[in-house]
């Protein structure tokens, strides 16, 4: 059983939520609870790639079964665990307003070391981190559009910024799995990467989320139902975010498939899904990729 990444990428405001809180946002995302990082719940993805792989394979009923195990739990003889265990996806990336390019991509040294171990996880070689910033400064890609004489101005934090190629050789890297194929995104991507303070990013990832308004109109009187106005927090669109999965070989009698074979019942290296809430709103838009030779 060998550890394989996947990543995911958001095309619309993301809410996997926790339920309600006492808090000023109604509505907040889940959040790692040792980093209050967001974290986009495994469980979440499961369900939903259980029904990709029922759409994706309508002439292999076992495939699901196999992989996600049985729906039925309890006491059953003929249960069995399923093969594909995916655990939750961490944040990589997060998109933030910036004065000058419109948008920056922003990491720290925390978040890239973590998924360095992950990748070595999978065996692949990995270039040298670049150098984590001091507290007040910034790391930017060279030639980087989001720099304003030699500063990086996200929200209101006004940083000073040094270039450093070996942080471009990352931003290269992570643009290239993104989005496989896609120069002119890959471009976009690393001329906009920067690596922040641990601290920094920490603040951005609590205060630099998408909050909405939401309200609920009275189907009699046309207006808003009273009481009915709450404020839900999203991951904005373009978030990057990875995690980890594993396929063992079948456990299910009936369907004794290899390792090998079930990873050709998992949906397409890029597979466009739907996680979360609020998706009559359109949220929850996500693309998941996988490597293709692993596909």
């Amino acid at each position: 059983m060998q550890a394989r990444l996947f990543h995911l990428h958001t095309l619309s405001a993301l809410h996997c939520g926790t339920g309600q809180s006492a808090g000023v946002v109604d509505l907040p995302i889940a959040r790692a609870r040792a980093t209050k990082l967001p974290i986009v719940p495994g469980s979440s993805l499961r369900g939903v790639l259980r029904q990709q792989v029922v759409d994706a394979n309508l002439e292999d009923a076992e495939a699901a079964e196999t992989l996600f195990g049985p729906k039925t739990i309890g006491g059953d003889r003929d249960s069995f665990a399923g093969a594909l265990s995916i655990g939750d996806a961490h944040l990589l990336a997060l998109p933030v307003r910036c004065l000058a390019g419109i948008v920056s991509y922003v990491t720290a040294p925390f978040i890239l070391r973590r998924y360095a171990r992950d990748l070595t996880r999978t065996g692949a070689a990995l270039p040298a981190l670049p150098r984590a910033p001091a507290a007040d400064e910034a790391i930017a890609v060279p030639e980087s559009v989001n720099l304003v004489n030699r500063k990086l101005v996200l929200e209101d934090l006004d940083l000073t910024a040094r270039e450093d190629a070996s942080l471009k050789v990352w931003a290269t890297r992570i643009a290239q799995t993104a989005h496989p194929g896609a120069a002119e995104s890959q471009e976009d991507v690393v001329a906009r990467f920067a690596l922040l303070p641990d601290s920094i990013m920490d603040f951005l990832a609590e205060t630099a989320t998408e909050i909405r308004a939401r309200i609920a109109i009275d189907p009699e009187t046309g207006t808003v139902r009273e009481g009915a106005l709450w404020y839900e927090e999203n991951l904005p669109a373009e978030t990057l975010l990875w995690g980890l999965y594993t396929i063992s070989a079948s456990n299910n009698r009936d369907d004794p498939r290899s390792e090998a074979d079930l990873m050709d019942a998992m949906p397409s290296p890029d597979t466009l899904l739907q996680l979360g809430g609020k998706a009559g709103v359109g949220r929850g838009l996500a693309r998941f990729l996988i490597e293709e030779e692993e596909r």
